[in-house]
This record gives C-alpha cells, sequence and structure tokens, in this order.
C-alpha cells in the first residue's frame, strides 16, 4: 500500500501550476488532449492508495459534464456567428432577466468554440485531479508557511469533498443491496441512497466543527507582530491596486514602482506572521535535488510556450472560423512534454518505502512523512 510520494507535495504543486498555466497559454484542443494525457500518465505511475487518487476520473467526468454544459448554454444564446447548423424555437427573456434569446438558431463555429473553451476546463481539472492523485495532503499543509496554515488547512478540508462523497455513496449503495437482499430495486432507488449521502455529510461537517472548535481553532489572539504583519499586508494590498490602477492609465513608471514595493511589503507581512506563529512541525519532509531539478524542468513547459510565442509564433489558439483542424507544432509539442518527466521517475516501491525514507516500515505504512 503506497502513501506516500517519491516527489515533494510542494514539487507536485509546482507541476500542477505548470501544468494548468501550459492550458491558459496553448488551448488549442490537441495540445490540451497532450496535457490529459501527461496527467493521465502520471496518475497511472505515481497514483497513492488514497480516496483521493480514486476520485481522478469523477474530477475529469465533472470537468467533461461542465464542458457539455457550456455547450449547450452558448450554443442556446450566442447568434448570427458562421454556418447555421439548425433553428429551435426561440424564447427572448424578460429585460429584468437580461433580455437576450434563448434558443432559434445555431451556429457550427459557436458550437466548436464552446467545445473548444470547455476541453480546455477539462484539461486543467485533469491537472489538479492528478495532483490530488499522488499528493499527500497532510505534507503539503506542513510545507505551507506557518502564515497560512489556517487557510491551507481550510483548503485541505475542501480537497476532500469529492472522495468522501464517493465513499458516502458507496456506502450507500451496500447499505441499499444489504436491505434488498442483493437485488437491485428501481423503485425510490435515489431517495434512498441520496437521503444517507446528504446526512452523513452534514454528521461530518458537525463533527468537524465541533473537533476544530474545541481545539481552539483561529482564537488566538494576535500580538505585536501579528498587528504589524496585518498592516503591512493592507499596505501591500493598497500598493498593489494602486499598480492596477496606473497599468489602466498606462503610468508604467508608477505601475513597476507600486508593483515592487507591493510585493516586498507582502513578503514582509507573511514573514511576520510567520515568526508570530507559535506553531510547530513535526519532523517536517525538505525538499531534494530531485525535487528542485523536477520542478525547474516542468516549469520549462510554460516558459518555453512564452518564448516561442516571442521568436516563432505557433499558433496555440483554434479558431473555428474558417472551419479546419487545429495546427500542430512539433517543438510546441516536445515542450509540453517537458510535464511528463514525474512519470519518468520509477515511484517508491510499496515493499521499500521505509527504506527508501529511513523510517520502520510500520511509520511507512502509516504515512509517516519525515526528512
Amino acid at each position: 500500500m503506497r502513501t506516500t510520494s517519491r516527489l515533494h507535495a510542494v514539487t507536485w504543486l509546482l507541476w500542477a501550476v505548470a501544468g494548468a498555466a501550459t492550458v491558459q497559454l496553448a488551448p488549442s484542443p490537441v495540445y490540451v488532449a497532450v496535457v490529459i494525457a501527461i496527467a493521465a500518465l502520471v496518475v497511472e505511475v505515481h497514483r497513492l492508495d488514497t480516496a483521493m487518487a480514486r476520485a481522478f476520473p469523477v474530477l475529469v467526468g465533472l470537468g467533461v459534464a461542465f464542458a457539455l454544459l457550456r455547450v449547450v448554454l452558448t450554443a442556446l444564446t450566442t447568434h448570427g456567428v458562421g454556418h447555421v447548423l439548425f433553428t429551435l424555437p426561440e424564447a427572448t427573456l424578460p429585460r429584468l432577466l437580461g433580455g437576450f434569446t434563448v434558443g432559434g438558431t445555431v451556429e457550427a463555429p459557436v458550437v466548436l468554440q464552446a467545445a473548444a473553451e470547455g476541453f480546455a476546463v477539462v484539461g486543467v481539472l485533469a491537472v489538479f485531479g492528478a495532483f490530488n492523485a499522488v499528493i499527500t495532503h497532510h505534507e503539503l499543509v506542513q510545507a505551507v508557511p506557518r502564515a497560512f496554515h489556517e487557510p491551507g488547512l481550510i483548503a485541505t478540508v475542501g480537497l476532500a469533498f469529492v472522495p468522501s462523497t464517493m465513499h458516502a455513496v458507496a456506502q450507500a449503495r451496500e447499505a441499499d443491496l444489504a436491505r434488498t437482499g442483493g437485488r437491485r430495486v428501481g423503485r425510490r432507488r435515489l431517495l434512498r441512497q441520496l437521503l444517507p449521502v446528504l446526512e452523513s455529510g452534514m454528521e461530518r461537517a458537525v463533527h468537524l466543527a465541533e473537533s476544530m472548535d474545541s481545539r481552539g481553532f483561529a482564537r488566538a489572539r494576535g500580538g505585536r507582530r501579528e498587528q504589524a504583519s496585518a498592516w503591512t499586508g493592507l499596505a501591500a494590498l493598497l500598493c498593489l491596486a494602486g499598480a492596477f490602477v496606473a497599468l489602466v492609465g498606462r503610468a508604467t513608471a508608477a505601475a513597476s514602482a507600486l508593483g515592487g514595493v507591493g510585493v516586498v511589503l507582502l513578503a514582509v507581512a507573511v514573514v511576520l506572521s510567520s515568526q508570530a506563529s507559535r506553531r510547530t512541525r513535526y519532523r517536517p519532509r525538505r525538499m531534494t535535488r530531485l525535487d528542485w531539478g523536477v520542478a525547474a524542468v516542468v516549469w520549462l513547459a510554460p516558459v518555453g510556450l512564452v518564448v516561442l510565442q516571442r521568436v516563432s509564433d505557433p499558433v496555440l489558439r483554434w479558431a473555428p472560423d474558417p472551419l479546419a483542424f487545429p495546427e500542430f507544432s512539433p517543438v510546441v509539442a516536445v515542450v509540453i512534454l517537458a510535464l511528463g518527466l514525474p512519470a519518468a521517475i520509477r515511484p517508491v516501491p510499496v515493499r521499500a518505502v521505509g527504506e527508501t525514507l529511513g523510517v520502520p516500515d510500520e511509520a511507512a505504512a502509516a504515512g509517516a512523512v519525515v526528512p
């Protein structure tokens, strides 16, 4: 049973951000398909034996469902672009609801463009679904700066929504089959399975809230350093907002100065808040040379795309009008393949988890993470 990845959780986070940036820079369907294939390969090689790993196909399925819904809504509300596929009955909504027309002509370019944009969303969800399948979230929370421990813990709890719901659905199905003697009774089946899932979810939420409240979560009073960090953070946000306004007004020099000051003040605020935190970490795992090397290589994908856009200007976006197959550049594909480096790294063998990390087998089976 593998519960620990060979690569650090921060390395996987940097990989996921690089993958999402790659999809944003090259949203053409052919390149998004390459990113999705890399994500699936990474999951196949490095997936852990956790509920998060089993949620990967569900997250991809949710992305596909969202893409289909986007296609339907866009096709029903966008008109007057390109070749008409067919015509539906139309209705104009009241001005209070927007005043736009629903139905009418359905054009091919609108459908194809919406499908391409929805496919890019599927690519982003596939990348972060793979990220959830290969990391230990406890290790990620340990790596978060102490100033962001509470937000990191909340984000980790939020990420557990999909796998916990899947587990509740499986339990409800097993209980329903036990009540019916193994026979699948279709009458009121959805109601019999939906209510237990909602009840168990509410119970978990209440128990979590009670547990966090009993431990005094986020109840500590702020000291002088926390107050200084808060004021510094406010000044940083004001500087960054001023930089944004200066950019809108095309004041490049003022925007650069305000942006630089804002970034420095934000870093100071994080350092002050982390130093003020009295939270200790038990034997946190540190990033190795392999982690830093992998993180540097995978970021060659988005950085390489930016360089290619400046040097040779390849076609990274697909326009369905006029209708043509998306252009494919082997150079762009090779740059994107840098995201696949983690798949070439051998995962920790199940029997050697404890030996690799330097802890006994019992601690390795329990998911212990040590330097």
